[in-house]
C-alpha cells in the first residue's frame, strides 16, 4: 500500500502559513522555519498585549506625577484627593488633561488639595 501524504490538505496548510510569513526574510520563509518563526510570533503577540496595557499604565502615572510635582504636590496625595473629592477620572484621562489642558489640570489639582485638606481639618 503506497505512503498517503495528504497532497492539497498538506499544501492548502502550508499555503496558508507561508502567506503569514510573506514578511519574514531568508529561510525563514521556507515552510518549517515559517512555522516555527509564526508559532513563536504569535506567543509574543499574546504576552505583549497584556505587557502594553501595563507599560501604558506606568507611562500614564509618570506623565501625571511629573505634572502635579509642578504643582506642589506628589502623585499619591492627589489620586487620594481625586478620590475624596469624587472625582472619577482614570489616569488615562489625566495623563491627557495634563498634556494637552493645563489650566484644567491645575484645578483639579486644587480640588484635590482642597479635598485633604477639609479631611484633614
Amino acid at each position: 500500500m503506497p505512503r498517503a501524504k495528504g497532497g492539497p490538505k498538506t499544501r492548502r496548510r502550508h499555503k496558508r502559513q507561508l502567506k503569514l510569513a510573506s514578511g519574514f526574510v531568508g529561510g525563514r520563509k521556507l515552510y518549517r522555519q515559517a512555522r516555527n518563526t509564526l508559532e513563536k510570533g504569535l506567543t509574543y503577540a499574546y504576552r505583549d498585549r497584556k505587557t502594553k496595557k501595563r507599560e501604558f499604565r506606568a507611562l500614564w502615572i509618570t506623565r501625571i506625577n511629573a505634572l502635579v510635582r509642578e504643582h506642589g504636590m506628589n502623585y499619591s496625595r492627589f489620586i487620594a484627593g481625586l478620590k475624596q473629592a469624587g472625582i472619577e477620572l482614570d489616569r488615562k484621562q489625566l495623563a491627557a488633561l495634563a498634556m494637552e489642558r493645563e489650566a484644567l489640570f491645575g484645578e483639579l489639582v486644587r480640588a484635590a488639595k482642597s479635598a485633604l485638606e477639609a479631611q484633614a481639618a
